[in-house]
């Protein structure tokens, strides 16, 4: 314990390690008392020493100048950013269990020397913080402007660190997309129309949306490092990449659309109240102004769209420096509202509004409010009168309603003064075509109105109602994530976003609630609903308000529109690439690519397509709803995520923003949800079904990426929660499903030996339940860990080849036998376990030199039947059909000879549900003693199959009571005598493989000459009993048995004697069984059998494999069935 530690600067002009970063080293200081005990050596203690380093590629060393100084090892750190697709740090953490940049660095301390093993995979702490400090937050392209400066060599410049604040880059980025074309065309419009207070809520309404969109917002952004990419990043890390990539893309669709918006209300300045003789569509007739008027929209709108995109094409930095000009006018439009409402105060501007009787008339084409003036004495009219009149003459025909009521000025900005809140405070909603009109006035209706679309009103042009206008308005609100968009340019993101974006809404916020309620005080009701100034000469009403003139609030608002129609044509094509880079859509990976400075050149050709969809709309009030709609699907999965993450409780989960709860969050996605359908529920639907096609196709075609999501909480603790319910009681018969441990084998290789049983699995689960495949490797784990790996790599390959949905489980253990039983006891967690096992027939049991092999079979076969598993062996499993493949018309038979729970009938039922298996008739042959009224038995059995809702052709089959035939002794005896020898000689490895060949011919011969003699006596099995048949059949099997026992007398050879007759009886139902099997199904599909337990007496179980042989003999597809012990199949519903 004798040491200090003093830290040593590195002298910087000796040696530059390759990346051109230095560090200050460590170095051990020895206390006094050792140092002359490790002078001799030349490790004594210095304060201060030279170290150089060496070479790129090299171990590092150093060189003390002092021969008392201490041996400093300095590693050569990389700063290299950390490289991945778009530049952008993912979840493969550069720090954490990365070793290939320390492998070529040595560890020569002394200090640490226990642990020097382990470093390749427990890097240094020093290792550790350095890898920290270079986990840096790329923006979108800065990896490509780093690939582009590496051609420069020594030129490289050094990447700037991120410098912006919280005022900069946070604040007036948020109030810059947040105020915008709705507060300078719409706002006037839906205060007058909705009243004071219904705007209000509406305000309310949205704000509350947005700030607690905001919050929830924070408290992810706050939770470790937010890259570029804003929103989507942080829904697509808490959620998962589906619904990121949904969310993602309906946050791309709403930020296009949201241009435009901006650029039609560009073009809406332009044409309507900048230079209205631009318009290269005129109307001739008043009722074609409105398709004029969107047929000129869609003309500037696409030569606008096609110069912004140009703009954003030849650089962005151009726009980015234009940013804070757009801001400007923004912010000097709203200071000119706010002066010029105080001025009504004392000197309300001089906009009158014509009225007729209460109507509001357009006064472009006239100049007096008047009928008739005097002019040099004489009674003339005027302009107003030849609107309304079919000449200017004082006797002219003119309309009714303008003989029958008068003229009169009123002001349109009447001052806060006025008392005009009053009149603006309730809503008046109408249909299209709707006069509007002044209710206070006073006025004499005409009996025909049908002319008034032809005269000069001012009408809606659209039908108004409260959620329409919530629609419109939305857009007003949204922008909230452009803070959170710039996280790689803030100094600290995690201070900046939540202070920064709350701030913005809050500001933005007061300033629309204050230019609800001023509005209304300071602007006559008419006016308010004149949604393009046609009362006042064409004026932009809010521009009637401002000071010093209407237009600073013109240009002002043309030029906000300009810029936040370029920043969504700038950050769109932005967004996209990042989805694109992240490679969970697929068809969108082309749109990952850009020029060689980073620029996603094929995402802004995209960008505009689906721009000019929303120019060729044409309206901004109908395009409004539609980015409505993305956005607030956007807001709702972020306070989904936040919600999901606070209540999972993940210890991941440690947001250093600390004001959020997961009750506000939830308000929050309720508030987003019924704004959605408050907007409109059509466009709801359409957002909804739109977000879940993308996220079905993710989760079926995208690539797989592990970012730590929130929903993988949720899902755990979903799992939890289930299990604990399972563990409550037993599964009800109704539930029950075969839930597959798979014991698959690996070659020497570990590579899988049989993939068609993880096909067979596949068909018999379609997805379904629970399935685990299990491997024993034979060793210790210490030895074994890279093979038991490397299987498991293969297996879980094998398993996504044959789409088997389940987990992957290699145990490693000193003996095969102990490993299986492993895995059988202890697979599986809690109430959900497997009850089902599925393995291979031991195909080469014969021909092996080790007994263990059929040995290891039966024990298994023993285990399952004590744990009450139940067993399926699969005997030729490499025949079986692929997923590929597609069988023709055909059967799956089902022998079903005992009754052991209904697995043999619910197998094929599950079997015929997969495509594999689905034009495949189902048979079942059950057998029929001598006693049994087999007609009976098919009855009872179709009844029963019918309860089952099960369809299948039923089949009995009569086994008589025949004699036991030579070719059975012959059999038997030969299996004995193969057993007698195997126990008594250690016979070698050729000898064994010579005498099971010689059995095996052996075999074939006697069995070849029993199927001759079979088929030539087949005249005696009768497949129907009746009474009379039993009786005789009885009576003349007496008969003949007596003649047959003296006859077998005779005949018997003397080493038949010695034979065991349990064994020879359970050859003969082996024999007989495989005859009716064989004769019946040899060309079915598939043959499912009952299999016969092992013998109780472990002595014979080399014979239990001789007579599961002779069964199977003959069969192609075999599946041997084994209950496990309850009924798995019910005919109650």
């Amino acid at each position: 314990m004798g040491e200090r530690f003093v830290v040593v600067p590195v002298d910087r002009g000796v040696g530059v390690a390759a990346d051109g970063v230095h560090w200050d080293a460590v170095v051990a200081d020895p206390a006094p008392d050792t140092i002359s005990s490790s002078s001799g050596s030349g490790s004594g203690s210095s304060s201060g020493g030279i170290v150089e380093e060496k070479e790129a590629g090299e171990d590092s060393v150093f060189e003390p100048q002092d021969p008392n100084a201490v041996a400093v090892p300095i590693l050569e750190y990389n700063r290299e950013p950390n490289k991945y697709g778009d530049g952008v740090p993912k979840e493969n953490s550069p720090f954490i269990n990365n070793t290939d940049i320390d492998k070529g660095n040595s560890y020569d301390g002394t200090n640490l020397a226990l642990f020097e093993e382990e470093m390749e995979s427990n890097p240094m702490v020093s290792s550790l913080l350095n890898k920290l400090a270079n986990y840096t937050n790329l923006t979108q392209g800065a990896q490509e402007h780093e690939e582009a400066d590496d051609d420069e060599g020594p030129k490289k410049k050094a990447v700037k660190s991120p410098q912006m604040g919280t005022f900069m880059g946070v604040y007036l980025p948020c109030l810059q997309n947040i105020l915008g074309v709705i507060l300078f065309l719409r706002l006037t419009w839906i205060v007058g129309t909705a009243g004071i207070l219904e705007s209000l809520a509406s305000v309310v309404l949205c704000c509350s949306c947005t700030m607690l969109t905001a919050i929830s917002m924070s408290a992810i952004a706050t939770n470790g490092v937010v890259p570029a990419g804003g929103s989507y990043y942080m829904i697509s890390r808490s959620l998962g990449p589906e619904f990121g990539g949904a969310v993602g893309l309906c946050f791309y669709l709403g930020t296009t659309f949201a241009g435009s918006m901006y650029i039609l209300g560009t073009i809406e300045i332009l044409l309507t109240y900048i230079v209205p003789q631009a318009a290269i569509f005129v109307a001739e007739k008043k009722e074609d102004e409105v398709n004029a008027l969107l047929n000129n929209m869609r003309v500037y709108g696409t030569c606008c769209l096609a110069l912004m995109s140009l703009v954003v094409f030849v650089g962005v930095k151009y726009v980015n420096k234009l940013a804070l000009v757009f801001l400007a006018c923004v912010i000097l439009s709203i200071l000119s509202i706010y002066a010029g409402v105080i001025k009504t105060i004392f000197e309300p501007p001089d906009f009158p509004v014509c009225m007729l009787g209460n109507r509001t008339l357009q006064n472009t084409n006239f100049d007096s409010c008047l009928k008739t003036e005097f002019v040099n004495n004489m009674t003339v009219t005027t302009k107003l009168w030849g609107l309304f009149c079919d000449g200017r003459d004082l006797n002219a025909t003119c309309n009714e309603y303008f003989v029958n009521n008068n003229v009169t000025l009123v002001q349109g900005i009447p001052g806060l003064k006025s008392g005009v809140i009053s009149e603006n405070m309730w809503s008046t909603y109408g249909p299209l075509g709707m006069l509007v009109e002044n209710k206070e006035l006073s006025s004499l209706e005409a009996t025909d109105n049908s002319q008034d679309i032809y005269l000069p009103y001012v009408f809606n042009d659209i039908s108004t109602f409260f959620t329409l206008l919530v629609g419109i308005y939305f857009p007003s609100v949204t922008g909230i994530m452009a803070g959170s968009n710039r996280s790689g340019d803030l100094r600290d993101a995690q201070k900046s976003i939540p202070i920064g974006t709350i701030l913005a809404i809050a500001t933005t916020s007061f300033i629309y609630v204050t230019c609800v309620v001023l509005f209304g005080a300071s602007i006559e009701g008419v006016l308010l609903r004149d949604k393009f100034g046609d009362s006042v000469k064409r004026n932009l009403v809010i521009g009637t308000l401002s000071w010093p003139s209407p237009w600073v609030i013109v240009i002002g608002s043309f030029f906000s529109c300009c810029g936040a129609g370029l920043q969504s044509l700038t950050g769109a094509p932005r967004l996209l690439q990042a989805i694109a880079r992240d490679g969970i859509v697929p068809f969108l990976q082309v749109f990952g690519h850009g020029k060689a400075n980073g620029e996603p050149t094929w995402a802004l050709v995209l960008t505009a397509g689906i721009c000019e969809i929303g120019i060729l709309i044409a309206s901004l009030d109908a395009v409004a709803p539609i980015l409505s709609m993305f956005f607030l699907m956007c807001y709702l999965f972020v306070n989904l995520a936040c919600a999901l993450q606070t209540l999972l409780r993940t210890p991941n989960w440690r947001p250093r923003f600390q004001y959020y709860h997961w009750a506000l969050s939830f308000l929050g996605m309720s508030l987003c949800l019924a704004l959605m359908f408050i907007c409109s529920w059509y466009y709801a639907i359409v957002a909804m079904a739109i977000a879940s096609c993308i996220y079905k196709y993710i989760e079926y075609r995208g690539a797989e990426k592990e970012w730590g999501d929130g929903i993988r909480g949720l899902s755990l603790n979903a799992a939890r929660y289930a299990l604990i319910r399972l563990e409550e009681a037993p599964p009800h018969t109704k539930n029950w499903r075969p839930q597959v441990l798979v014991l698959l084998n690996v070659d020497s290789d570990q590579g899988v030996k049989h993939p068609r049983l993880l096909s067979l699995t596949t068909q018999l689960k379609a997805g379904k339940g629970l399935t685990i495949v299990g491997n024993v490797l034979v060793g210790t784990y210490l030895t074994k860990d890279t093979e038991s790996k490397k299987a498991e790599l293969n297996i879980k390959s094998a398993m996504s080849a044959e789409r088997t949905k389940g987990f992957c489980h290699v145990v490693v253990s000193s003996n095969l036998r102990d490993g299986v039983s492993h895995l059988i006891q202890s697979a599986g967690l809690g109430g959900m376990k497997h009850n089902t096992i599925l393995m291979a027939w031991p195909g080469t049991w014969r021909q092996s030199n080790d007994p263990q092999s059929w040995k290891n079979f039966i024990e298994t076969v023993r285990e399952s039947t004590a744990t009450q598993h139940a067993l399926l062996v699969a005997k030729n499993v490499d025949s079986f059909p692929t997923n590929q493949d597609r069988l023709g018309e055909g059967t799956i038979d089902v022998w079903w000879v005992v009754h052991d729970g209904g697995l043999l009938m619910l197998l094929p039922f599950l079997l015929r549900q997969h495509k594999v298996w689905r034009k495949c008739k189902m048979r079942i042959f059950t057998v029929a003693q001598m006693d049994d009224n087999s007609i009976q038995m098919k009855k009872d059995l179709q009844m029963f199959l019918y309860h089952l809702r099960l369809d299948a052709e039923v089949e009995v089959v009569e086994m008589h009571d025949n004699d036991i035939s030579a070719f059975t002794y012959e059999k038997t005896l030969v299996m004995e005598q193969r057993s007698q020898m195997l126990k008594q000689m250690q016979l070698s490895r050729t000898e064994r493989e010579r005498e099971a060949q010689l059995i095996h011919d052996r075999n074939t011969a006697s069995h070849a000459t029993i199927n001759d003699k079979a088929e030539g006596g087949l005249d005696r099995v009768h497949m129907t009993w009746t009474k009379e048949k039993l009786f005789t059949e009885r009576n003349r099997n007496r008969e003949s048995n007596s003649n047959v026992v003296v006859r077998d007398l005779f005949n018997m050879k003397p080493e038949w004697e010695s034979l065991n007759q349990s064994n020879v009886r359970r050859m003969h139902t082996a024999v007989k069984l495989n005859e009716m099997v064989v004769n019946k199904s040899q060309g079915a599909h598939l043959v499912l059998l009952n299999m016969p337990g092992p013998p109780s007496n472990r002595g014979g179980d080399e014979n239990y494999m001789e007579f599961l042989e002779v069964l199977l003999e003959g069969l192609n597809r075999v599946l041997l069935v084994r209950g496990g012990g309850r009924e798995v199949i019910t005919i109650y519903s």
